[in-house]
């Protein structure tokens, strides 16, 4: 079967299988979709907010909100996206059983929730295309070792470019993309900011599980940071923050391994591991599963008079920032950055 290509800026979402031909993309967008988490202070869910209660901004203009939503369960198309690098090796069984309760859960058999899989190592590999049944993918895990460079941007892009779409994209279902891995990219062909911009134009939320263990941080983790806040997602970090927020004093405590404060190889480090995964994987569900959905028609008229070029800048930005907020105090408000409303310029055939 043809594989479909993501539209960048789809008018219509096409029938599930359908190839989307080439790279081109089609009309200006005529509606926005902006999932939205609010947690209060302590990341703590708020769940019984209402559409009087939210205020959507596109470029400093409050926009009318024409669609609302958040009933549990929301359809999705989730795209779980897996580091095969070297440095998944030391805690790969470890993720490998995480990461399959996250599509056992997320894909509970029913026709409104559907996965694929993207494995990437110094290759991206779609490895298990658009479908309802999540076993395909945990077989395929289970199949496979990391070994090699990491593509990860590669594997974005593929997300975006080269699988069987589901109808009625990205509406209903919405799309949503999970990377496992570290942020590291050593093989792509692709750049970040190529792959955040075609995120962004097929209306992508992108959450990550980040491996890096405690004390190991590196300046990779940035991109994670990058794709995930800029689409209205977040970074998950069980070895990090997780397992050690009702720790003190572990940075006494040096070991090869990393910062510690529970002895690595003992039964109490691989309990507080699987305690740490547990966790990580229940808050991704919880979120993905029932975020507020708003949708709006984008006004790009302005109040001033038509010959004032700040004016006509503002009517034209290539690239429109949004601003979702709550009329309530305390509350940290979570949506996607902006939005690309105009057609990407379609390439021309080959001669």
């Amino acid at each position: 079967m043809a594989a479909g290509l993501c539209l960048a800026q789809p008018a219509a979402a096409p029938a599930s299988g359908s190839p989307q031909g080439g790279l081109t993309f089609g009309t200006t967008t005529n509606e926005v979709i902006v999932p939205v988490t609010v947690t209060d202070t302590k990341g703590k869910f708020v769940s019984d907010l209402v559409q009087s209660d939210f205020h959507i901004f596109d470029e400093g203009r409050e926009q009318k909100i024409d669609f609302f939503s958040h009933e549990e369960s929301q359809p999705v198309v989730i795209g779980f996206l897996i580091d095969m690098s070297n440095r998944m090796k030391v805690q790969w069984d470890r993720y490998k059983e995480s990461t399959s309760e996250l599509m056992r859960s997320l894909m509970p058999g029913d026709p409104r929730y559907s996965g694929y899989l993207i494995t990437y190592g110094t290759d991206a590999e779609l490895a298990v295309d658009t479908n309802n049944d999540p076993e395909a993918m945990v077989q395929k895990l289970n199949r496979v070792k990391p070994a090699g460079g990491a593509a990860l941007f590669d594997a974005l892009y593929m997300a975006c470019t080269n699988r069987k779409t589901v109808q009625g994209e990205p509406y209903q279902p919405r799309r949503v993309v999970i990377i496992i891995g570290d942020g590291h990219d050593s093989a792509s062909k692709k750049s970040l900011r190529e792959v955040l911009e075609l995120a962004l134009r097929n209306q992508i939320t992108i959450y990550a599980m980040d491996t890096v263990a405690f004390g190991m941080h590196n300046d990779d983790e940035e991109n994670l940071l990058t794709l995930t806040s800029q689409t209205g997602g977040r970074v998950e970090a069980p070895l990090g923050e997780k397992m050690y927020k009702d720790i003190s004093g572990y940075l006494s405590n040096v070991q090869d391994a990393g910062n510690y404060a529970i002895q690595v190889g003992v039964g109490g480090y691989t309990a507080e591991i699987g305690k740490a995964l547990f966790s990580a994987v229940a808050d991704l569900m919880g979120e993905i599963t029932t975020q507020y959905v708003l949708r709006y028609h984008p006004d790009f008229k302005t109040d001033c008079p038509p010959a004032q070029a700040a004016c006509e800048d503002t009517a034209n930005k290539q690239y429109r920032k949004i601003k979702v907020s709550v009329g309530l105090p305390n509350v940290i408000v979570r949506a996607r950055d902006g939005y690309y409303p105009f057609a990407v310029p379609q390439q021309k055939p080959q001669q």
